[in-house]
């Protein structure tokens, strides 16, 4: 199961949000967006670091007016992760936040209205070295671009993207991203191969709207993985009808998947039948539930019976096959121990954050050899 990703990604230049890099070599970043009120800082920071201890690089944070503008400045003071304000309709919030420290400006122009206001937006990124993320979205295209194109599409989203990136280009600004997001997997996938072929700058990446967890998560891994393969995008936002938590967790299995990102937990888990020893839904559940704390990159294959079990679990990190009477326990490849079903997730649990221990002592060993 250890190998690289064979995807090759396209080549973008790289940006800094606050501290992350976007684009160019740099891992994919996963971000989500608080759904608080932002006046209640309190709450809003919670929530931030929720987010971020699932995972987050970054956070998008709403700031709808300007009493939520001078929250932002307490949460930005409040809060470690870099942070995106996500800016509609009043230009001057953008320039308020904008000196509030933010790590992003997040505009849609769409509905910032008439270029001399973007233009003083770019004004100010420019002189506080902030980048802007151009935010397309099909639900609120131009209304000129509405009437010609009478529906949204591709089309008319790319238009939407090149009108502005027209405009940040008369104005030499180059430290921006771009993103162009629909509801509709084809529409929105259709619209990034084509940017992709027009633009250099990083390409955040998200189908909006997509649903409640399950079918978000769903419509988001075929959108998003499609484009992943393609080697279209730098950072990802799985939007989910969901507590933002999920977002992330989302957006590490659709990278993980893709071996594009190596974060936490690999669980191979079979689907189960008659044949099982244990109960491995049950197993997996708890596991999952219980190890979400776990950081270090690693493979586990949890697989109920002999049939697929050995050869799955000789080739993660660590695995364990259902059997009888007992059940055998693999790591690295090798048999290690026969584990009963009485406390077996409680045994598990201990091999696997043992294991991870070791492992993530090593990775910091190689770090520490090649530096």
């Amino acid at each position: 199961m250890k190998f690289e990703s064979p995807i090759k990604r396209r080549k973008s230049k790289q940006i800094f949000v606050g501290d992350v890099p976007v684009g160019g070599d740099a891992p994919i970043a996963v971000q989500s967006m608080t759904n608080t009120d932002t006046c209640d800082v309190d709450a809003t920071c919670a929530q931030i670091k929720l987010i971020q201890d699932a995972g987050a690089d970054i956070v998008r944070v709403s700031v709808p007016s300007m009493d939520a503008a001078e929250a932002f400045k307490q949460i930005k003071l409040k809060t470690t992760i870099p942070l995106v304000a996500d800016i509609h309709f009043d230009y001057k919030i953008a320039l308020k936040v904008a000196g509030y420290g933010v790590d992003c400006l997040r505009i849609n122009p769409g509905n910032i209205g008439k270029e001399e206001r973007v233009r003083a937006v770019i004004s100010c990124a420019k002189d506080n070295n902030i980048p802007i993320r151009i935010g397309v979205n099909a639900g609120s295209l131009e209304k000129d671009l509405q009437k010609k194109y009478g529906e949204p599409t591709p089309d008319a989203l790319v238009e939407s993207a090149m009108r502005h990136v027209d405009i940040l280009d008369r104005h030499n600004f180059e430290n921006f991203k771009l993103s162009l997001k629909a509801s509709d997997v084809f529409m929105t996938v259709a619209a990034y191969r084509a940017i992709a072929q027009q633009i250099e700058q990083p390409l955040h990446l998200g189908i909006t709207e997509a649903g409640g967890f399950r079918a978000g998560a769903v419509k988001s891994a075929v959108g998003l993985g499609m484009l992943l393969m393609d080697g279209i995008g730098d950072t990802i936002r799985v939007s989910l009808a969901a507590d933002p938590v999920e977002e992330i967790k989302v957006g590490y299995d659709i990278l993980r998947s893709l071996r594009l990102r190596s974060k936490g937990i690999n669980f191979i888990a079979c689907p189960s039948c008659s044949r099982q020893n244990f109960d491995v839904i049950k197993t997996m559940n708890q596991l999952e539930s219980r190890l979400e704390d776990i950081s270090t990159p690693m493979d586990v294959a949890i697989i109920g019976c002999i049939v697929n079990g050995p050869g799955e679990a000789k080739e993660a990190d660590l695995g364990l096959t259902g059997g009888s009477p007992n059940n055998l326990l693999y790591e690295d490849g090798k048999p290690a121990s026969k584990l009963t079903n009485d406390a077996l997730v409680d045994e598990l649990e201990k091999n696997i954050r043992e294991k991870a221990r070791l492992k993530a002592e090593q990775d910091a060993l190689i770090i520490t050899k090649s530096s």
